[in-house]
């Protein structure tokens, strides 16, 4: 049975956690999953939990996380008749085996080497979240073929090993190739059940040592529940907020803060 006072100071984070995740996400667009892994990491280090397995137990609660936000999403922009389910029809193959490849991956690697993967994507996303735009691009059309079915795995495999949904990846990728923002951003919501339903389900089975109370196999309960209660009460305070405010200001703030999370994170695994 887990020490009380501990179970109770892990729900305290957790909820600060999950509260700020869901203002990033309703504000800015951006999948709470880039937030959720390097707190969950440092929250449950804050407790004293520092297992060479403990980025897959941050990844594996995050993407449960986004099974969740993931059918919201894409309810609400289908609703806007904003979702492109062709697209999502022909990707979805290709980005659920990158999923599960990504999990047995992620399975094999200690944490110090996930730290590093992580820091190192992050610090993409954040340098384009801060100097892309909008109208770059590579064609004027998604791919088909097997170059579709390359981008797709990708995407897959490399949002897992990030423990995020496709929205990070996805909505530059169709952007470059010609597709509207808002019908980008409608899109890659779906992305996030592809890649988290298979990669969950696969996680629940890997075992982890010297994890937080109540995990099962990489899955951490307490922070699973705690962050989708906050989430989705205060996503609509980000919401309110946009609507209220000029977000591309904080869009680049926010962007120089995940370039910080991301050289900390290769600096904690430099010195690992």
């Amino acid at each position: 049975m887990p020490d009380s006072s501990l179970l109770l100071q892990m729900i305290a984070l957790l909820a600060v956690i999950g509260g700020f995740a869901g203002v990033i996400a309703g504000l800015l667009g951006v999948g709470g999953g880039i937030v959720l892994v390097p707190a969950f990491f440092y929250a449950f280090g804050a407790l004293g939990y520092h297992g060479p397995q403990l980025m897959q137990v941050c990844l594996a609660t995050s993407l449960a996380t986004i099974i969740f936000t993931s059918f919201r999403s894409v309810a609400a922009h289908n609703r806007k008749g904003a979702v492109d389910w062709a697209v999502l029809r022909g990707w979805a193959a290709g980005i659920v085996l990158g999923a599960i490849i990504g999990v047995f991956v992620a399975a094999g690697l200690r944490t110090v080497a996930l730290q590093a993967i992580f820091g190192i994507l992050a610090l993409v996303v954040g340098m384009y979240l801060l100097f892309g735009r909008q109208g770059w691009r590579i064609a004027e059309a998604l791919p088909v073929g097997p170059l579709r079915a390359v981008l797709s795995t990708a995407l897959g495999f490399l949002s897992v090993l990030m423990g995020i949904g496709g929205g990070s990846f996805g909505v530059p990728l169709m952007s470059l190739y010609g597709v509207p923002i808002h019908r980008a951003v409608a899109t890659a919501s779906g992305f996030g059940a592809l890649i988290a339903i298979p990669s969950v389900a696969v996680f629940l089975f890997v075992p982890v040592t010297d994890a937080p109370p109540l995990t099962v196999g990489a899955v951490n309960l307490p922070a699973f529940l705690v962050v989708i209660g906050t989430t989705l009460w205060t996503t609509t305070w980000g919401v309110r907020l946009a609507h209220a405010m000029d977000p591309k200001p904080l869009k680049r703030v926010f962007a120089v803060f995940i370039i910080i999370v991301a050289l900390n994170m290769l600096r904690k695994a430099a010195c690992y």
